[in-house]
């Protein structure tokens, strides 16, 4: 059965560079009721940034965790990493309305921080808003961004290369939604 943000289930991961930062985040989400599995405990002999990537995404993959954070220096390298895996739509974010807009518009369901870049209470911040938001959420106002999006997100989940090559770079079967005008007031 998959450990859901709903229920407050995450799976985390780090190399050398992204541990502290880690440590910091898993201790927060501990504070705040989280059940954290964290599969990089110990700073000795952790694996390579693309080997962390592929470890926490292959938690998504199996179905095992809704959603996981990972972090190494930039996010970059473990976030191509753990897109690899089936099923990860990663995202590096390094503020916390990018971590939220990458839950609610594009069901992110990996978050990579990088630490060289990202102070401890940003990434907590950044964390609180990723694991706290689904898609659509707080646009519900805005007539058809829930419809729009979840067509982005189902096309790129089920998206075959060979396939699109094939029909000269074109989706075989594409969906539409109209999005409607844009709410006043709406930030971001």
């Amino acid at each position: 059965m998959m450990k859901t943000a709903q229920n407050k289930h995450v799976v985390v991961g780090a190399d050398f560079a992204g541990f502290p930062l880690k440590e910091a985040v898993k201790h927060h989400l501990d504070q705040r009721g989280w059940s954290v599995t964290d599969l990089t405990p110990f700073n000795t002999e952790l694996p390579m940034y693309h080997r962390v990537g592929f470890l926490v995404g292959s938690q998504i993959s199996e179905r095992l965790f809704e959603k996981a954070l990972i972090f190494c220096g930039s996010g970059m390298g473990i976030h191509i990493a753990a897109s690899k895996c089936p099923h990860v739509h990663a995202a590096v974010c390094e503020s916390v309305p990018t971590a939220r807009r990458a839950a609610t518009a594009n069901n992110a369901n990996v978050l990579a921080i990088g630490a060289f870049f990202t102070a401890p209470r940003l990434a907590m911040a950044m964390a609180d808003a990723f694991l706290e938001h689904s898609l659509g959420d707080g646009y519900e106002d805005w007539d058809g961004f829930y419809d729009y999006h979840r067509i982005g997100y189902d096309e790129c989940e089920a998206f075959d290369y060979e396939e699109y090559k094939a029909n000269n770079f074109a989706l075989v079967d594409p969906h539409e939604a109209p999005l409607g005008k844009e709410p006043r007031g709406l930030a971001f």
